[in-house]
């Protein structure tokens, strides 16, 4: 017989009605260092994105010329 794992993985395409995932945690439930951690990552990824466009829309100028 299989053993049945005591972890789950959040599932952010399944419906919300299937109980066989773990339900996401609220922010305020996430450990300080948790939130600190995560916030540090969604600033990077926003400041990359930028960085990003900033260079593409610089190649595109650039090109034109």
């Amino acid at each position: 017989m299989p053993r049945q794992s005591m972890t789950y993985q959040f599932d952010l395409f399944s419906a919300p009605h299937r109980g066989k995932t773990a339900a996401t945690p609220q922010w305020q439930e996430l450990p300080e260092e948790t939130r600190q951690a995560l916030t540090a990552l969604i600033v990077r990824l926003f400041v990359d994105h930028a960085s990003d466009a900033s260079a593409s829309q610089q190649k595109e100028v650039g090109h034109d010329a």
